[in-house]
């Protein structure tokens, strides 16, 4: 029994002594961390997306504290230009340019819209798809609609609907995560100002994307020739809007026949409608 005893004393001992040496070690040793970084990493919201370029908001902040990397201040998607504001109060410099951006899917091929090359039965996953015959849809551009950018989106902003992936503008946080994910580059990252956005990637002519998809884009030109603002053109038979011209007026997506030019505005106005 004593020998017991002694024993559990013995560990007791070694246990307390062990932690009051780790606890000295650590006060010691410890890294001061710069007040600078402390107060930047407060104002980040610790999504750890990479939407930043950075390894994760520790890191971002990192680089924001050291000023001679003259890290920007906006890079921020997820806080966007709140945080973007913030940063640069604490640093004294300027927010930049902090327009909110969104992801955008440039693509229209719904089950209804576009036909299936064949059926596929493999794993779900856009880039395995592509990997058989180009994928599972007759339009080589379009969207597989097998949820690569579902997956990786941490903020349940993108689902794939009726054959398509689309963006729920509210949640998107422009972290950038869907645009990597997808094997088909049709996700962009457009200014929330742009409400006018060409909704195709296919760059076949005119018979040859009709036949894979009843809304591609045929290189007519009609948005060309109705903007007013030299703000559309078509190059390699796909219609490409210039943001920096673009007013916003809807001219082209009213008068495109295939309607695969969408007004941002104008179907937020029927969602309104609709709802009151």
């Amino acid at each position: 029994m004593n020998t017991i005893v002694i024993a559990i004393v013995l560990v007791s001992v070694i246990g307390i002594l062990a932690g009051i040496l780790l606890s000295y070690a650590s006060k010691i040793f410890a890294v001061k961390e710069d007040q600078l970084f402390i107060d930047l990493r407060a104002e980040l919201p610790g999504a750890n997306c990479g939407g930043c370029g950075f390894a994760g908001c520790d890191d971002y902040a990192h680089a924001l504290a050291d000023k001679s990397l003259n890290t920007p201040c906006n890079k921020c998607a997820v806080g966007g230009p709140a945080v973007a504001e913030k940063l640069a109060g604490i640093l004294g410099t300027n927010a930049g340019d902090t327009e909110r951006k969104i992801s955008f899917v440039a693509c229209n091929g719904t089950n209804e819209n576009a036909k299936k090359l064949y059926d596929y039965k493999g794993v779900t996953s856009c880039k395995a798809a592509k990997t058989l015959f180009g994928g599972v849809e007759s339009c080589l551009y379009g969207c597989q609609g097998l949820g690569d950018c579902e997956k990786a989106c941490k903020f349940d902003a993108i689902h794939v609907c009726d054959g398509v992936a689309t963006v729920e503008r509210d949640k998107c946080t422009a972290c950038g995560a869907c645009v990597a994910a997808c094997p088909q580059h049709l996700i962009s990252l457009k200014p929330e100002s742009s409400l006018v956005i060409v909704q195709c990637s296919n760059k076949d002519m005119g018979k040859a994307a009709m036949a894979v998809c009843k809304t591609s884009c045929i290189g007519c030109r009609m948005c060309e020739r109705t903007c007013q603002h030299d703000a559309v053109h078509v190059t390699d038979n796909l219609a490409v809007i210039d943001p920096e011209k673009c007013v916003n007026c809807g001219a082209c997506a009213e008068k495109c026949p295939k309607h695969c030019i969408l007004n941002l505005s104008l179907k937020a106005k029927k969602v309104e409608e609709k709802t009151a």
